[in-house]
């Protein structure tokens, strides 16, 4: 049961102090053929009317004020209105619903893209629509978040964040239905920041985010040990489960098609991102059990190449430990090896990264038959003083883009790498170097900005991978 808190923010009044939740505001997006549950709070035992395309539905709200109601599937169309006791939303389209999140890159906008002006100006469409959750941390979970529907058009799309426009846009394309994408990320968050304190708690393995939240309060300076919770909680957008309490609950259990998720550069330090294997599956899983609309498609974005970073930075390991997450069932990742900027941790090549990620939802969310990914390392043979490494995702096949394969090392059983000659044969690659006869592994693009070139027929990149993850 959610909780109400101080913090509790903006909702749709309605007679009899019967509330909505700010996401069924006017101009709402809800997702096509699958229950629509429709929630908010009344006085306790008051009777709740909900009409919505021609059907009523009522409810009766609890002791606690709650109440909630399940609204038939229906097909994509539109615009409708809600009608809940006696009070109207209107302009609703109905059609694909994707939840949007994760940090600084999915909060980039369209205004700070590329070609930004030309995209702007050409972005009119009243059926592609972005609710933006405004940032707030919390303690407990919250019942609403503040935020509106926003048409898409010259004069609110360079707002919206530019890999979750362009994903959507490529969607709304090939699907021709109206496509809402509730937005909801902060820049420089942690992962743990996302998950809920249940999720975190039940896992031994990531109690370790709490010790290192207890060190940043401890390292908060000038502020008394009995003050400090109360002057860097819930302000601090690092806290465990606290964005999740105040800009996932709220939202939860909203009908959806599935999520798209691009973080994981706050996580990528040293011995922060080992813990991302365990961190990032129990995210999908702590969303998908907490929404209850099964194991809806997760996609997400792996760490593009960068190359300004601390000693301290482990973004190969980190993208490892994204690549791990596609072990998950209606999993997919859009590898941005290929279009990340060295100087720039925000790359501005958001329309790749969205049309990858549309690739991926075509593919699993909608059941296309195409390939949506660049080339994913499944096995490694030795073969003399070579190695044979072959992929999943090969697609029409394997190619080098712009001359000899680049990338790839050899590593021997000591741990040694040496960089490696590399070729395609038969579907496959051959590595070898002179310089290690007798090597036990083999691994790609494995740097924090490598230099690196293996593509599928279908112009998609591979992902950096080592052979043997510790």
């Amino acid at each position: 049961m959610k909780l109400i808190s101080a913090l509790l923010l903006s909702c749709v009044l309605l007679p009899a102090e019967v509330t909505l939740p700010s996401v069924f505001t006017d101009g709402a997006v809800i997702q096509r053929d699958r229950p629509v549950p429709v929630w908010g709070r009344a006085a306790a035992g008051e009777q709740v009317s909900v009409t919505f395309r021609g059907v009523t539905v009522a409810a009766q709200a609890n002791q606690a004020g709650q109440w909630a109601v399940s609204l038939p599937p229906g097909s994509a169309g539109g615009p409708f209105e809600l009608t809940v006791n006696g009070a109207t939303v209107k302009n609703i389209l109905v059609g694909e619903v994707w939840i949007a999140s994760g940090q600084s890159n999915m909060v980039w906008q369209v205004s700070r893209s590329l070609n930004a002006e030309k995209e702007i100006a050409a972005s009119s469409d009243a059926e592609l629509r972005f609710f933006k959750v405004a940032n707030v941390v919390s303690q407990v979970p919250l019942d609403d978040a503040k935020g509106a529907w926003k048409e898409a058009n010259p004069a609110n799309t360079g707002d919206f964040c530019g890999a979750a426009y362009f994903f959507a846009r490529h969607l709304r394309a090939q699907l021709k239905v109206p496509v809402g994408v509730i937005q909801t990320s902060w820049g420089g968050t942690p992962a743990e920041s996302w998950v809920s304190g249940r999720a975190l708690t039940a896992d031994p393995a990531l109690l370790s985010v709490y010790a290192d939240w207890a060190r940043m309060m401890e390292a908060y300076p000038q502020v008394a040990p009995d003050k400090r919770q109360a002057a860097i909680g819930p302000n601090h957008a690092h806290m465990p489960a606290g964005l999740y309490n105040a800009m996932i609950a709220p939202l939860i259990p909203y009908a959806m098609r599935g999520v798209i998720w691009y973080q994981g550069e706050t996580n990528a330090v040293r011995s922060r991102s080992a813990v991302y294997r365990r961190l990032f599956p129990a995210l999908i899983e702590d969303w998908r059990k907490r929404w209850g609309q099964g194991d809806f498609p997760f996609l997400f974005v792996q760490l593009a190449n960068f190359a300004k970073l601390p000693a301290s930075a482990q973004w190969p390991e980190l993208r490892e430990a994204q690549a791990m997450a596609l072990s998950m069932v209606t999993t997919g990742m859009a590898v941005t090896i290929d279009i990340g900027e060295s100087q720039d941790i925000h790359p501005k090549n958001k329309q790749d990264v969205g049309l990858r990620l549309a690739l991926a939802a075509r593919a699993i969310a909608y059941g296309e038959k195409l390939e949506y990914s660049g080339p994913l390392f499944r096995q490694a043979v030795r073969e003399g003083a070579s190695m044979r490494v072959f992929f999943d995702h090969a697609g029409g096949g394997l190619l080098a883009k712009d001359g000899p394969l680049k990338g790839f090392e050899v590593c021997a059983a000591d741990g040694k790498c040496a960089e490696a000659e590399a070729r395609i044969d038969a579907g496959s690659v051959v590595v070898s170097a002179a310089a290690m006869p007798a090597p036990t592994s083999v691994r790609y693009a494995w740097a924090n900005d490598p230099v690196c070139n293996l593509y599928n027929q279908e112009g998609l990149p591979a992902s950096p991978f080592r052979s043997n993850p510790d």
